[in-house]
Protein backbone atom coordinates (compact mmCIF):
# COMPACT_ATOMS: atom_id res chain seq x y z
CA UNK A 1 0.00 0.00 0.00
CA UNK A 2 2.82 2.20 0.62
CA UNK A 3 4.28 2.21 -2.60
CA UNK A 4 0.81 2.53 -4.39
CA UNK A 5 0.54 6.08 -2.14
CA UNK A 6 3.70 6.89 -2.89
CA UNK A 7 3.12 6.57 -7.14
CA UNK A 8 -0.69 8.44 -6.23
CA UNK A 9 1.09 11.02 -4.53
CA UNK A 10 3.93 11.82 -6.75
CA UNK A 11 1.66 11.52 -9.78
CA UNK A 12 -0.56 14.00 -9.07
CA UNK A 13 1.82 16.50 -7.76
CA UNK A 14 3.37 15.67 -11.35
CA UNK A 15 0.32 16.91 -12.55
CA UNK A 16 -0.40 20.02 -11.05
CA UNK A 17 3.13 21.20 -11.71
CA UNK A 18 2.70 20.46 -15.09
CA UNK A 19 -0.67 22.33 -14.83
CA UNK A 20 0.60 25.34 -13.25
CA UNK A 21 3.35 25.41 -16.49
CA UNK A 22 0.74 25.02 -19.29
CA UNK A 23 -1.53 27.46 -17.09
CA UNK A 24 1.14 30.11 -17.24
CA UNK A 25 1.77 29.17 -21.19
CA UNK A 26 -1.91 29.60 -22.18
CA UNK A 27 -2.92 32.47 -20.23
CA UNK A 28 0.42 34.89 -20.72
CA UNK A 29 -1.52 36.31 -24.04
CA UNK A 30 -4.63 36.52 -22.25
CA UNK A 31 -3.69 38.17 -19.36
CA UNK A 32 -2.27 40.59 -21.08
CA UNK A 33 -4.99 41.88 -23.43
CA UNK A 34 -7.47 41.57 -20.23
CA UNK A 35 -5.95 41.93 -16.94
CA UNK A 36 -2.99 44.16 -15.69
CA UNK A 37 0.37 42.02 -16.21
CA UNK A 38 0.87 38.63 -17.92
CA UNK A 39 1.08 36.92 -14.35
CA UNK A 40 -2.66 37.49 -13.82
CA UNK A 41 -4.30 34.35 -14.32
CA UNK A 42 -0.98 32.33 -13.33
CA UNK A 43 -0.70 33.42 -9.84
CA UNK A 44 -4.33 33.31 -9.64
CA UNK A 45 -4.08 29.48 -10.32
CA UNK A 46 -0.98 28.83 -8.43
CA UNK A 47 -2.90 30.29 -5.07
CA UNK A 48 -5.47 27.43 -5.79
CA UNK A 49 -3.05 25.00 -6.64
CA UNK A 50 -1.18 25.71 -2.93
CA UNK A 51 -4.90 25.31 -1.23
CA UNK A 52 -5.71 22.16 -3.35
CA UNK A 53 -2.41 20.62 -2.34
CA UNK A 54 -3.26 21.55 1.50
CA UNK A 55 -6.43 20.28 1.05
CA UNK A 56 -4.95 16.87 -0.23
CA UNK A 57 -2.71 16.62 3.09
CA UNK A 58 -5.77 17.53 5.17
CA UNK A 59 -8.14 14.42 3.52
CA UNK A 60 -5.52 12.34 3.63
CA UNK A 61 -5.00 12.40 7.52
CA UNK A 62 -8.59 12.21 8.01
CA UNK A 63 -10.13 8.47 8.47
CA UNK A 64 -12.06 7.83 5.89
CA UNK A 65 -14.90 5.98 8.67
CA UNK A 66 -16.45 9.81 9.23
CA UNK A 67 -17.24 10.23 5.55
CA UNK A 68 -19.75 6.87 6.41
CA UNK A 69 -21.10 8.36 9.27
CA UNK A 70 -21.88 11.83 8.22
CA UNK A 71 -22.85 10.98 4.72
CA UNK A 72 -26.45 11.70 4.98
CA UNK A 73 -25.96 15.00 6.39
CA UNK A 74 -23.73 16.09 3.96
CA UNK A 75 -25.83 15.23 0.77
CA UNK A 76 -28.62 16.94 2.99
CA UNK A 77 -26.38 19.89 3.07
CA UNK A 78 -25.23 19.92 -0.86
CA UNK A 79 -28.97 19.50 -2.04
CA UNK A 80 -29.92 22.78 -0.33
CA UNK A 81 -26.87 24.77 -1.34
CA UNK A 82 -27.89 23.48 -4.52
CA UNK A 83 -31.35 25.18 -4.45
CA UNK A 84 -29.81 28.09 -2.74
CA UNK A 85 -27.44 28.45 -6.12
CA UNK A 86 -30.33 27.90 -8.71
CA UNK A 87 -32.43 30.63 -6.87
CA UNK A 88 -30.01 33.29 -5.41
CA UNK A 89 -26.49 32.76 -7.71
CA UNK A 90 -25.91 35.31 -10.31
CA UNK A 91 -25.93 33.82 -13.95
CA UNK A 92 -23.12 33.88 -15.80
CA UNK A 93 -23.38 33.02 -19.36
CA UNK A 94 -27.15 31.91 -18.80
CA UNK A 95 -26.67 29.35 -16.27
CA UNK A 96 -26.23 29.86 -11.84
CA UNK A 97 -23.53 27.65 -11.20
CA UNK A 98 -21.11 29.64 -8.77
CA UNK A 99 -21.39 31.19 -5.23
CA UNK A 100 -19.23 33.80 -4.32
CA UNK A 101 -17.14 33.19 -1.24
CA UNK A 102 -15.25 36.65 -1.87
CA UNK A 103 -11.74 34.92 -1.66
CA UNK A 104 -12.44 32.22 -4.08
CA UNK A 105 -15.88 31.30 -6.17
CA UNK A 106 -17.03 28.32 -5.57
CA UNK A 107 -19.03 25.41 -7.91
CA UNK A 108 -21.43 23.16 -5.56
CA UNK A 109 -21.74 21.10 -8.79
CA UNK A 110 -18.34 19.53 -8.01
CA UNK A 111 -18.72 19.11 -4.17
CA UNK A 112 -21.93 17.38 -5.33
CA UNK A 113 -20.09 14.67 -7.43
CA UNK A 114 -18.11 13.88 -5.09
CA UNK A 115 -20.35 13.68 -1.61
CA UNK A 116 -22.50 11.71 -3.90
CA UNK A 117 -20.22 8.86 -4.40
CA UNK A 118 -19.54 9.00 -0.88
CA UNK A 119 -22.94 8.90 -0.10
CA UNK A 120 -23.64 5.96 -2.73
CA UNK A 121 -20.80 3.91 -1.43
CA UNK A 122 -22.48 4.09 2.26
CA UNK A 123 -26.04 3.07 0.79
CA UNK A 124 -24.69 0.27 -1.42
CA UNK A 125 -22.29 -0.93 1.59
CA UNK A 126 -24.99 -1.17 3.93
CA UNK A 127 -27.74 -2.80 1.94
CA UNK A 128 -25.30 -5.26 0.85
CA UNK A 129 -27.47 -7.97 -0.94
CA UNK A 130 -31.14 -5.90 -0.64
CA UNK A 131 -29.43 -3.68 -3.29
CA UNK A 132 -30.66 -6.62 -6.18
CA UNK A 133 -33.93 -6.19 -4.18
CA UNK A 134 -35.40 -2.97 -6.29
CA UNK A 135 -38.12 -1.74 -3.28
CA UNK A 136 -36.00 -2.77 -0.84
CA UNK A 137 -32.54 -1.86 -1.82
CA UNK A 138 -32.29 -0.24 -5.43
CA UNK A 139 -34.76 2.54 -5.08
CA UNK A 140 -33.02 4.54 -2.35
CA UNK A 141 -29.45 5.65 -4.34
CA UNK A 142 -31.71 6.32 -6.84
CA UNK A 143 -33.66 8.70 -5.21
CA UNK A 144 -30.40 10.45 -4.28
CA UNK A 145 -29.04 10.03 -8.00
CA UNK A 146 -32.16 11.65 -9.51
CA UNK A 147 -32.44 14.50 -6.56
CA UNK A 148 -28.53 15.49 -7.18
CA UNK A 149 -28.60 15.00 -11.10
CA UNK A 150 -31.32 16.67 -11.50
CA UNK A 151 -30.91 20.02 -9.29
CA UNK A 152 -27.52 20.17 -11.46
CA UNK A 153 -29.37 19.74 -14.65
CA UNK A 154 -31.71 23.12 -13.75
CA UNK A 155 -28.51 25.26 -13.29
CA UNK A 156 -27.94 24.14 -16.03
CA UNK A 157 -25.21 22.06 -16.09
CA UNK A 158 -25.64 19.33 -17.96
CA UNK A 159 -22.70 18.10 -18.78
CA UNK A 160 -21.93 17.75 -14.76
CA UNK A 161 -25.24 16.06 -14.54
CA UNK A 162 -23.97 13.22 -17.11
CA UNK A 163 -20.82 12.69 -15.07
CA UNK A 164 -23.16 12.12 -11.63
CA UNK A 165 -25.09 9.46 -13.92
CA UNK A 166 -22.50 7.90 -15.56
CA UNK A 167 -20.47 7.49 -12.26
CA UNK A 168 -23.31 6.45 -10.35
CA UNK A 169 -24.91 4.03 -12.89
CA UNK A 170 -21.54 2.23 -12.78
CA UNK A 171 -20.99 2.29 -9.43
CA UNK A 172 -25.05 0.77 -8.67
CA UNK A 173 -23.56 -2.53 -11.22
CA UNK A 174 -20.16 -2.92 -9.12
CA UNK A 175 -21.78 -2.62 -5.83
CA UNK A 176 -24.47 -5.61 -7.04
CA UNK A 177 -27.42 -3.64 -8.62
CA UNK A 178 -29.51 -5.77 -11.02
CA UNK A 179 -28.60 -5.49 -14.41
CA UNK A 180 -32.46 -5.20 -15.60
CA UNK A 181 -32.78 -2.30 -12.57
CA UNK A 182 -29.98 -0.17 -14.03
CA UNK A 183 -31.32 -0.44 -17.95
CA UNK A 184 -34.94 0.61 -17.19
CA UNK A 185 -34.09 3.24 -15.16
CA UNK A 186 -30.97 4.28 -17.06
CA UNK A 187 -33.15 4.43 -19.74
CA UNK A 188 -35.76 6.77 -18.23
CA UNK A 189 -32.49 9.27 -16.97
CA UNK A 190 -31.32 9.44 -20.29
CA UNK A 191 -34.20 10.44 -21.55
CA UNK A 192 -35.22 12.61 -19.05
CA UNK A 193 -31.72 14.13 -19.82
CA UNK A 194 -31.73 14.40 -23.37
CA UNK A 195 -35.15 16.49 -23.19
CA UNK A 196 -33.75 18.60 -20.40
CA UNK A 197 -30.77 19.78 -23.30
CA UNK A 198 -33.53 21.33 -25.36
CA UNK A 199 -34.97 23.00 -22.60
CA UNK A 200 -32.44 25.16 -22.04
CA UNK A 201 -30.91 27.46 -25.20
CA UNK A 202 -27.16 27.24 -25.08
CA UNK A 203 -27.28 23.74 -24.44
CA UNK A 204 -29.43 23.06 -27.50
CA UNK A 205 -26.90 24.92 -29.38
CA UNK A 206 -24.24 23.07 -28.53
CA UNK A 207 -26.00 19.65 -29.67
CA UNK A 208 -27.22 21.31 -32.80
CA UNK A 209 -23.92 22.53 -33.56
CA UNK A 210 -22.20 18.97 -32.91
CA UNK A 211 -25.19 17.27 -34.91
CA UNK A 212 -24.45 19.91 -37.58
CA UNK A 213 -20.88 19.54 -37.77
CA UNK A 214 -21.02 15.57 -37.65
CA UNK A 215 -23.56 15.73 -40.52
CA UNK A 216 -21.86 18.68 -42.50
CA UNK A 217 -18.13 17.30 -41.90
CA UNK A 218 -17.58 21.57 -40.75
CA UNK A 219 -16.05 21.97 -37.33
CA UNK A 220 -18.49 22.38 -34.15
CA UNK A 221 -17.49 25.81 -33.00
CA UNK A 222 -14.23 27.56 -33.12
CA UNK A 223 -12.73 26.30 -30.11
CA UNK A 224 -12.56 22.70 -31.34
CA UNK A 225 -11.47 24.20 -35.05
CA UNK A 226 -8.64 26.39 -33.26
CA UNK A 227 -7.85 22.96 -30.84
CA UNK A 228 -7.48 20.44 -33.53
CA UNK A 229 -5.24 22.86 -35.39
CA UNK A 230 -2.97 23.22 -31.97
CA UNK A 231 -3.52 19.25 -31.31
CA UNK A 232 -1.98 18.84 -34.93
CA UNK A 233 0.60 21.27 -35.43
CA UNK A 234 2.25 19.79 -32.68
CA UNK A 235 3.08 17.06 -34.36
CA UNK A 236 5.31 14.12 -32.89
CA UNK A 237 7.65 16.05 -30.19
CA UNK A 238 5.49 19.61 -29.80
CA UNK A 239 6.34 22.98 -30.72
CA UNK A 240 8.43 23.36 -27.39
CA UNK A 241 7.14 25.01 -24.11
CA UNK A 242 5.98 28.23 -24.33
CA UNK A 243 5.50 28.65 -27.75
CA UNK A 244 1.92 27.83 -28.52
CA UNK A 245 0.43 29.71 -31.00
CA UNK A 246 -3.43 28.94 -30.53
CA UNK A 247 -2.29 30.34 -27.18
CA UNK A 248 -1.64 33.42 -28.39
CA UNK A 249 -5.52 34.45 -28.38
CA UNK A 250 -6.90 32.11 -31.57
CA UNK A 251 -8.28 29.91 -29.00
CA UNK A 252 -10.37 31.09 -26.86
CA UNK A 253 -9.26 30.75 -22.74
CA UNK A 254 -7.08 27.99 -24.04
CA UNK A 255 -6.02 27.82 -20.04
CA UNK A 256 -9.22 26.08 -18.99
CA UNK A 257 -11.36 23.43 -20.24
CA UNK A 258 -9.26 23.54 -24.11
CA UNK A 259 -5.73 23.50 -22.08
CA UNK A 260 -5.37 19.68 -23.63
CA UNK A 261 -4.95 20.72 -27.01
CA UNK A 262 -2.00 23.39 -25.72
CA UNK A 263 -0.21 20.33 -23.76
CA UNK A 264 -0.40 19.02 -27.44
CA UNK A 265 0.56 21.45 -29.03
CA UNK A 266 3.42 21.93 -27.17
CA UNK A 267 4.48 18.55 -26.06
CA UNK A 268 3.22 16.80 -29.23
CA UNK A 269 2.08 13.25 -29.65
CA UNK A 270 4.09 11.90 -27.15
CA UNK A 271 3.35 14.60 -24.72
CA UNK A 272 -0.64 13.86 -25.17
CA UNK A 273 0.15 10.20 -24.54
CA UNK A 274 2.39 10.47 -21.39
CA UNK A 275 -0.04 13.09 -20.18
CA UNK A 276 -2.71 10.22 -20.90
CA UNK A 277 -0.90 7.51 -19.44
CA UNK A 278 -0.16 9.76 -16.14
CA UNK A 279 -3.98 9.66 -15.63
CA UNK A 280 -4.43 5.84 -16.53
CA UNK A 281 -1.81 5.04 -13.94
CA UNK A 282 -3.74 6.80 -11.66
CA UNK A 283 -7.03 5.06 -12.26
CA UNK A 284 -5.47 1.76 -11.73
CA UNK A 285 -3.59 2.82 -8.63
CA UNK A 286 -6.88 3.64 -7.58
CA UNK A 287 -8.08 -0.09 -8.34
CA UNK A 288 -5.52 -1.64 -6.76
CA UNK A 289 -6.42 0.17 -3.94
CA UNK A 290 -9.62 -0.75 -4.03
CA UNK A 291 -8.82 -4.32 -4.34
CA UNK A 292 -6.62 -4.96 -1.50
CA UNK A 293 -8.79 -3.18 1.53
CA UNK A 294 -11.47 -5.47 2.77
CA UNK A 295 -13.76 -2.86 3.65
CA UNK A 296 -16.62 -2.90 1.27
CA UNK A 297 -17.20 1.24 1.69
CA UNK A 298 -14.15 1.57 1.28
CA UNK A 299 -13.27 -0.68 -2.23
CA UNK A 300 -17.09 1.25 -3.51
CA UNK A 301 -15.64 4.66 -2.49
CA UNK A 302 -12.10 4.79 -3.80
CA UNK A 303 -13.71 2.95 -7.47
CA UNK A 304 -15.87 5.68 -7.58
CA UNK A 305 -13.59 8.32 -6.94
CA UNK A 306 -11.20 6.77 -9.53
CA UNK A 307 -14.13 6.27 -11.79
CA UNK A 308 -14.70 9.79 -11.69
CA UNK A 309 -11.53 11.45 -12.22
CA UNK A 310 -10.88 8.69 -15.41
CA UNK A 311 -14.42 9.52 -16.72
CA UNK A 312 -13.51 13.14 -16.79
CA UNK A 313 -10.49 12.81 -18.47
CA UNK A 314 -12.56 10.93 -21.27
CA UNK A 315 -15.15 13.63 -21.61
CA UNK A 316 -12.74 16.37 -21.69
CA UNK A 317 -10.33 14.66 -24.31
CA UNK A 318 -13.54 13.81 -26.21
CA UNK A 319 -14.53 17.51 -26.37
CA UNK A 320 -11.33 18.79 -27.28
CA UNK A 321 -11.07 16.48 -30.21
CA UNK A 322 -14.34 17.21 -31.40
CA UNK A 323 -15.92 13.81 -30.48
CA UNK A 324 -18.39 15.09 -28.24
CA UNK A 325 -19.96 18.41 -27.99
CA UNK A 326 -18.68 21.32 -26.07
CA UNK A 327 -19.28 20.78 -22.09
CA UNK A 328 -17.15 23.06 -20.04
CA UNK A 329 -15.50 19.84 -17.99
CA UNK A 330 -12.10 20.92 -17.13
CA UNK A 331 -8.73 18.63 -17.29
CA UNK A 332 -8.17 17.33 -13.54
CA UNK A 333 -5.41 18.97 -11.84
CA UNK A 334 -4.26 20.47 -15.27
CA UNK A 335 -6.96 22.93 -16.26
CA UNK A 336 -7.30 26.57 -14.64
CA UNK A 337 -9.99 26.14 -11.94
CA UNK A 338 -10.39 26.99 -8.40
CA UNK A 339 -13.27 24.41 -7.80
CA UNK A 340 -11.95 21.91 -9.84
CA UNK A 341 -8.88 21.30 -9.27
CA UNK A 342 -9.10 21.56 -5.09
CA UNK A 343 -12.30 18.92 -5.13
CA UNK A 344 -10.07 16.74 -7.54
CA UNK A 345 -7.22 17.03 -4.73
CA UNK A 346 -9.68 16.10 -2.22
CA UNK A 347 -10.51 13.18 -4.36
CA UNK A 348 -7.20 12.07 -3.88
CA UNK A 349 -6.88 12.85 -0.61
CA UNK A 350 -9.38 10.43 0.12
CA UNK A 351 -7.83 7.72 -1.97
CA UNK A 352 -4.90 8.32 0.09
CA UNK A 353 -6.28 7.60 3.26
CA UNK A 354 -8.36 4.94 2.39
CA UNK A 355 -4.60 3.09 1.58
CA UNK A 356 -3.32 4.48 4.65
CA UNK A 357 -5.95 3.40 7.01
CA UNK A 358 -5.94 -0.32 5.11
CA UNK A 359 -2.02 -0.61 5.80
CA UNK A 360 -2.81 0.51 9.19
CA UNK A 361 -5.04 -2.54 9.56
CA UNK A 362 -3.03 -4.94 8.19
CA UNK A 363 0.22 -3.74 10.64
CA UNK A 364 -2.24 -4.14 13.55
CA UNK A 365 -3.37 -7.77 12.47
CA UNK A 366 0.31 -8.87 12.01
CA UNK A 367 1.64 -6.93 15.58
CA UNK A 368 -1.74 -9.12 17.11
CA UNK A 369 -0.80 -12.41 15.39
Amino acid sequence: MKSLVKILSILTIGLMLLGALFVFTASEAYSVSKFPNEYYLFNSHIFKMVLAFVLLIVFAIIPYKYYQEYSKVAIIGIILILIITILFAPKVKGAARWIDLGFIKFQPSEAAKLILIIHLANLISKKDELIKNFKQGFIYPLIWIVLVSSLIIFQPNLSTAIIVILVSYILLFVGGARLKHIITTLGSVTAVSILSIFLFPHSRERLLNFINGVETGHEINLQVMNAKIALGSGGLFGVGLGHSRQSDLFLPEAYGDFIFSIVGEETGFFGAIIALSIYLTIFIVGLLIAKKTEDKFAQLLVFGLSLYIALTVIINVAVVTGMLPTTGITLPFISFGGTSIMFFAITIGIIINVALQTQKTRDIRVLES
